[in-house]
C-alpha cells in the first residue's frame, strides 16, 4: 500500500469503505425491486424508439404512459414491445407509432414465455449494444492517435441557450486549451419528465439537452480535436428525472462525462429520493458501459453547508457514491467523485485546509479522476482578488493531482463567460499547472502538523457520520438533512408517482449485458 502523506491509518479507509459499502447495499437492494417511468422511457430508446408524435410527445413517453393509465407498468415496457413484435411482425419504431395513433394496444396481445420475449428483442438490443460499443471504440481510437490533455483536465462550460452558438464557444475555448466542454443545461430541464426532440435554440441559463444536441457537438469537438490534434472531452448531464434516459442518448452519440449523482437531485432538486435512486443504477450501468465518466455533485453540500464544519459530510457521499457507482459495474477510474474549495478567504489556515482536504480525497481514491469545483460560495465581486482565489485552487488542484479541474471565471456569475475571461482562466491554470506539475511529488508534510491533523479529523468524523448512516439508511439521512444542511421527505418530492414495483413479466436484458456479474463472464 502506498504510504500516506497526511499519515491516515488506511485500515480506517477500508473500515469506512466496508460501512459505506454495507449503506450502498441497502440502497441497491431496495431499488433492484422497483422500475420508473424513465427507466422503461430508456428500455424504449434502447430497442430503437426515438422521435415524437403530431403533438411533440416523444415516442417513448407515449408508450410507458399508455401503460401507466392502464396500471401495467410493473410489468416492463419490454415484456408488452416484445408480444407486439411477435404478433405483428413490426419493429419497435412503428409500434410505437400505432400507440401514438391509437390503432394498436400493445397490452392486448397473448402474453409469451421469457424465452420468446428474448428472441423476438434479440435484433433490436444487439444494434444498440453494438452502436455504443462502437462509440466508446471511436474515442478509444482518438485518444490512441492523436492524445488528449494531461490531467488535471481543464475543464470549462458553455451555455448560451442555443446550440450553435454553444459550438462557436466550445470550438474557441477548445483552441485555447480546454479539454472539457460542458454544455450546461438549460435551467430547470431536470425537473421536466421527458427528454426534449431535436436541436434546440432558445433556452435559459442553458441549453436543451437533447440526442440532436449531443450529436452537433459531438461532431464539432472531433473536428476541432482533429484540427489541433487533441481530444476534446463533452459532458453534459444525466441527472434529474430523466436521468437514464440521457445517459442512454449520451452512450449511442459519444458523451465522455454525466453529471450522474441522485443525492444532488434530491438536495437541490427536490426529486424523491427512491424514484432517483432506481434511475440512477440504471443510468450508471449505462455509463460504465460506455466509457463515460460520472461527475457527482458532493461539492454543492459546501455553498449551503459549511466547509470546515461539514467536510466530512462530503467524504462521506464521496464513498458511499463510490459503492453506489462498483454496484453498477461502474469501475473506479470512471469515477469522478465531487468536491471543492469553499474555505472562507478570511479564515486563517484555510488554504492549508483544503490542502489536506483536497490531499485526503486523492489518497483515498487513488484511481478516481476526482471532480474538483472552483470558490463559489466567497466569490467576489473584486475580479482581481477572484482571480487569485481560482489561482490558489488551481494550485491545489495539480499538488494534489486532481482528475478534472473545474475552472473559475473572472464574471463568475455569468452563465456563459466572456471568451476572453474564459481564455484568462485557462491561461491561469495552464500556466499554474506547467509550473508546479510535480509539486506534490516533492513536498511532505509536517508530521502532526496542521495539514496532518486536519486530514485525520476529517477521517475520524467521516467514519463516525457513516456508522451514524449504517444504523438508520441513507434515506433517513437524507430525511435528518445530514448532507447540505437540507431535509428531504422519502414519500415527497417531485417523481414518486412514477415508481413501480417489479412485476412478474418484468424484463430488461440490459442490465446483465451491460454489467455482467463474474458468474456470468
Amino acid at each position: 500500500m502506498v504510504r500516506s502523506k497526511l499519515g491516515i491509518d488506511f485500515k480506517k479507509v477500508k473500515y469506512a469503505r466496508e460501512i459505506a459499502g454495507s449503506i450502498a447495499a441497502d440502497v441497491h437492494s431496495f431499488a433492484d425491486n422497483y422500475t420508473t417511468v424513465a427507466v422503461e422511457r430508456t428500455l424504449c430508446r434502447l430497442v430503437g424508439i426515438d422521435d415524437i408524435d403530431d403533438a411533440g410527445v416523444p415516442y417513448p413517453n407515449v408508450l410507458v404512459d399508455d401503460l401507466k393509465r392502464k396500471n401495467v407498468l410493473e410489468q416492463g415496457v419490454l415484456f408488452f414491445l416484445a408480444n407486439a413484435v411477435i404478433e405483428t411482425g413490426l419493429p419497435p419504431q412503428q409500434i410505437a407509432e400505432r400507440v401514438a395513433s391509437e390503432s394498436l394496444d400493445i397490452t392486448a396481445f397473448p402474453f409469451r414465455s421469457k424465452e420468446e420475449i428474448a428472441r423476438a428483442l434479440q435484433p433490436f438490443v444487439d444494434t444498440s449494444i453494438r452502436q455504443i460499443a462502437e462509440r466508446r471504440k471511436k474515442r478509444e481510437r482518438y485518444l490512441e492517435t492523436i492524445g488528449e490533455g494531461s490531467r488535471p483536465y481543464l475543464y470549462v462550460i458553455v451555455a448560451t441557450g442555443n446550440i450553435y452558438e454553444d459550438v462557436v464557444q466550445a470550438e474557441a475555448a477548445a483552441r485555447q486549451g480546454a479539454d472539457i466542454i460542458a454544455v450546461i443545461r438549460t435551467t430547470g430541464q431536470s425537473l421536466l419528465d421527458y427528454v426534449p426532440y431535436g436541436a434546440t435554440t432558445e433556452g435559459f441559463g442553458g441549453t436543451y439537452a437533447t440526442q440532436e444536441n449531443f450529436r452537433i457537438m459531438r461532431r464539432a469537438l472531433d473536428n476541432v480535436g482533429e484540427e489541433i490534434g487533441r481530444y476534446i472531452r463533452l459532458c453534459n448531464y444525466c441527472s434529474g428525472l430523466c436521468m437514464p434516459e440521457i445517459a442512454a442518448m449520451g452512450a449511442l452519440e459519444g458523451l465522455d462525462v454525466m453529471l450522474n449523482d441522485a443525492l444532488y437531485g434530491i438536495l437541490f432538486r427536490d426529486i424523491n429520493m427512491q424514484r432517483t435512486m432506481v434511475d440512477q443504477f440504471m443510468s450508471r450501468v449505462i455509463n460504465g458501459f460506455a466509457g463515460v465518466i460520472i461527475n457527482t455533485g458532493e461539492d454543492n453540500y459546501l455553498t449551503t453547508a459549511d466547509a470546515v464544519e461539514e467536510a466530512h459530510t462530503v467524504l462521506a457521499s464521496d464513498l458511499i457514491n463510490e459503492q453506489l457507482a462498483l454496484l453498477a459495474g461502474l469501475p473506479e477510474e470512471q469515477m469522478g467523485l465531487g468536491h471543492a474549495f469553499e474555505m472562507d478567504p478570511d479564515l486563517e489556515n484555510g488554504f492549508l485546509f483544503e490542502l489536506a482536504q483536497a490531499q485526503l480525497t486523492r489518497e483515498i481514491f487513488p484511481k478516481a479522476p476526482l471532480k474538483y469545483m472552483p470558490p463559489t460560495k466567497f466569490m467576489t465581486g473584486n475580479i482581481f482578488k477572484g482571480h487569485l482565489q481560482d489561482a490558489l485552487f488551481n494550485m491545489i488542484g495539480v499538488w494534489t493531482s486532481q482528475g478534472i479541474q473545474l475552472l473559475g471565471m473572472p464574471t463568475e456569475a455569468v452563465h456563459t463567460p466572456f471568451m476572453s475571461d474564459r481564455y484568462l482562466s485557462i491561461e491561469n491554470a495552464r500556466y499554474i499547472f506547467n509550473n508546479m506539475r510535480n509539486l506534490g511529488d516533492e513536498v511532505e508534510f509536517k508530521a502532526g502538523g496542521i495539514i496532518q491533523k486536519r486530514a485525520r479529523e476529517v477521517l475520524d468524523n467521516t467514519i463516525a457520520l457513516l456508522e451514524e448512516l449504517q444504523e438508520g439508511g441513507l434515506f433517513n439521512a437524507l430525511e435528518k438533512g445530514i448532507f447540505g444542511n437540507i431535509k428531504r421527505a422519502k414519500n415527497g418530492g417531485k417523481g414518486l408517482d412514477g415508481v413501480s414495483v417489479k412485476g412478474t413479466q418484468y424484463y430488461n436484458p440490459f442490465i446483465d449485458l451491460m454489467n455482467p456479474k463474474p458468474d456470468k463472464l
